[in-house]
């Protein structure tokens, strides 16, 4: 994430758009992503006049600058309008929801996580467009409200605890099924012996009679 640009508090105030907790979610990742998602719309002469303050998107003029702040201005307004719908990407819903990379991903590849889309930018300085899914803000709402992320996550435990299980039952059979291969093994070996021994009997008969002296 780029560093926060000195602000120059002797500027112009030229507008100020407070960002509502319905468009955060409570969130000061999801807050910057907004604030970078509106600077992206403005002419490059006018992006490094647009600041944000304690969730507060603020538009300054240095003295001495130029810079057609009135449509800036009109610019920001105009991006703020439904901002409270603008998708939630990857960063922030972790954020939002205090979960890790690992929960969304196997979230999202099992179902329970619901993706509104998909969208692909290019990396700032790189060749290669990156591709990611995007959220909607009202469902991620709801995800918090509901605390899925608590229930998702005694799923989680359940479904491991359960793996676990099987996984020793089927070391226990394998162990169980190898022992027995060992043990007839060493039946068949004794058979094997005996049943010589059993040809071998007849020999008595030869040294009694005095056969092989």
């Amino acid at each position: 994430m780029p560093g926060h640009r000195k602000i120059d508090e002797s500027a112009k105030l030229i507008g100020e758009w407070p960002l509502s907790p319905a468009a955060t979610l409570g969130s000061s990742v999801r807050a910057r992503g907004i604030f970078l998602e509106v600077r992206a719309r403005l002419p490059t002469p006018s992006k490094k006049l647009l600041h944000i303050e304690s969730r507060v998107l603020i538009l300054r003029l240095p003295e001495g600058a130029e810079a057609d702040v009135q449509a800036a201005s009109a610019i920001v307004s105009k991006a703020m309008e439904g901002i409270e719908d603008l998708a939630v990407i990857p960063r922030e819903v972790e954020d939002i929801l205090t979960i890790k990379s690992s929960e969304r991903h196997r979230w999202l590849r099992d179902g329970r996580l619901q993706s509104a889309g998909t969208r692909t930018v290019k990396l700032r300085g790189r060749a290669r467009k990156i591709t990611f899914h995007v959220y909607d803000p009202r469902y991620i709402e709801d995800m918090l409200d509901r605390d899925l992320v608590t229930v998702w996550r005694e799923e989680d435990a359940l479904t491991a605890a359960e793996n676990r299980r099987r996984a020793a039952g089927r070391a226990a059979m394998k162990r169980a099924q190898k022992k027995g291969g060992q043990n007839a093994s060493g039946s068949a070996s004794i058979g094997r012996v005996e049943t010589c021994h059993a040809k071998l009997r007849g020999w008595e008969d030869f040294e009694t009679d005095g056969l092989l002296r």
